[in-house]
């Protein structure tokens, strides 16, 4: 496997590796590039080639980040060959990248926050979900995206982000809602935080300055904020919802309804590798290295999401509400049309 993409230090690690908002984690701050995975005779025009047994070229639009290990892992594993799919990951930056990269059918697959998925259907561009991404781990002292601060802001709890600035990574999307129903748990009023669109490696930097007072990082970030002194004042994942779904795999309904056993088989294999990839935290700290420049001692320490295979549709549904009252979407999200 090779990966090739450019890179961008940033507190000596490279800006391609932001999540979570269209993955988690998230709109990333990542650059292009393709892996390709495996060798093949067909393409994924159509379901025909995929029941006679030859192999299925597609492409997946991921994000170097921690979060898509598993399907790295899948790759690594054969879990994708054994379903007849030769996998092509391309690299992209984010949702601006990969939405459009699937709609347009440059891309066959791609991996996104589902606020964003749910973002993207109320404009009409009729995505489907078909597997999860990566999951909050529940833990409220220790999920893979937490906000921090200085430890002598003053900020001791998450009521105390209230009237506050907060550096996210992506304005109007997962990480504001989801700040603003910590901020309320905690009997905190979020209606005069003051957000700040930064990328995900200029979040730490901006707080330690105090150009901003707190800031939402994801792995490998929350840990790097760690190391240089910050402190948590709160996960904002797991604070919503312990099993907040934040990323999931998806496609068009259009290519799903003409390419159904290939969607079956994807679905598939991206499940048994979201399985390999939980019962095998080393396995993904070592891939990593293979697709990312995240160094070895934060790989280390980093908190890997959950990989559960489950789609939690409670979770997805408060997601919904939430963003529904924070105004993100014209209307409330058709849950039925996004999840499988």
């Amino acid at each position: 496997m090779s990966v090739t993409f450019t890179r961008r230090k940033a507190l000596g690690l490279v800006a391609g590796l932001s999540a979570a908002t269209l993955v988690g984690c998230s709109e990333g701050t990542p650059s292009g590039g393709t892996t390709t995975a495996g060798g093949g005779a067909t393409t994924a025009s159509g379901d025909s080639t995929a029941a006679t047994g030859t192999t299925t070229k597609i492409s997946v639009g991921v994000i170097p980040i921690l979060d898509v290990a598993p399907i790295y892992l899948g790759v690594d594993q054969g879990f994708f060959a054994d379903e007849g799919l030769d996998l092509t990951l391309e690299s992209g930056q984010g949702g601006a990248a990969i939405v459009p990269g699937v709609t347009s059918g440059s891309l066959q697959f791609g991996f996104s926050n589902v606020v964003s998925l749910m973002l993207a259907n109320a404009r009409g561009l009729g995505l489907k979900a078909l597997a999860a991404g990566a999951a909050s781990t529940g833990d409220t002292e220790a999920d893979f995206g937490a906000v921090l601060v200085k430890a002598d802001s003053g900020i001791k709890r998450a009521a105390d982000l209230a009237g506050k600035s907060i550096a996210v990574n992506t304005l109007q999307n997962i990480q504001t809602t989801t700040i603003n129903e910590m901020v309320r748990a905690d009997g905190g009023d979020p209606a005069g935080i003051q957000y700040v669109e930064l990328a995900f490696p200029d979040i730490v930097p901006a707080i330690e300055r105090g150009d901003v007072a707190a800031g939402q990082l994801v792995e490998p970030f929350r840990t790097i904020g760690l190391d240089a002194g910050l402190v948590s004042v709160g996960a904002n994942y797991a604070a919503t919802d312990p099993n907040l779904l934040v990323a999931a795999y998806f496609t068009t309904k259009s290519y799903a309804g003409a390419n159904p056993q290939i969607v079956t088989k994807f679905t598939a294999a991206m499940n048994k590798s979201l399985e390999y990839a939980q019962a095998n935290p080393d396995a993904v700290r070592k891939i990593l290295s293979t697709y990312t420049q995240i160094q070895p001692d934060v790989a280390a320490k980093a908190v890997l999401p959950k990989w559960d295979p489950e789609i939690n549709r409670a979770a997805v549904q408060k997601l919904a509400d939430l963003g529904t009252s924070d105004g993100l979407f014209p209307s409330a999200p058709d849950l039925d049309a996004l999840l499988p």
